[in-house]
């Protein structure tokens, strides 16, 4: 199994968001970018939002149910995230960018 590193995520469940600290030097504006996507996309699609860097540093975005949420919609969270990813495309590259830089550094 391939090691990955969570960089942010929310529950529509449990109404939090998450965000891993190890990534507190990015700057505040992205912070609230991610926080604000994150939160935005539970509350339109439900369930659990989270993305994260794998072992190369690709951002991986994915999305989950608990099993018994039948209001969750497969098919509109799967376009959803194709959605966020073509419009926050720069945001990515950049993060992916700082993850490797700071691997690295």
């Amino acid at each position: 199994m391939l090691k990955r590193t969570a960089l942010c995520g929310a529950n529509a469940y449990t109404q939090k968001y998450y965000f891993n600290e190890q990534f507190a030097g990015l700057p505040k504006a992205v912070k609230e970018e991610l926080k604000i996507l994150c939160v935005l996309f539970t509350e339109e699609v439900g369930g659990i939002f989270t993305i994260w860097f794998d072992e190369d540093g690709s951002l991986l975005l994915e999305t989950e149910c608990e099993e018994r949420d039948f209001y969750y919609d497969e098919i509109s969270s799967g376009l959803m995230v194709r959605e966020v990813r073509t419009k926050r495309k720069e945001l990515f590259e950049s993060l992916e960018l700082y993850y490797r830089s700071v691997k690295e550094g």
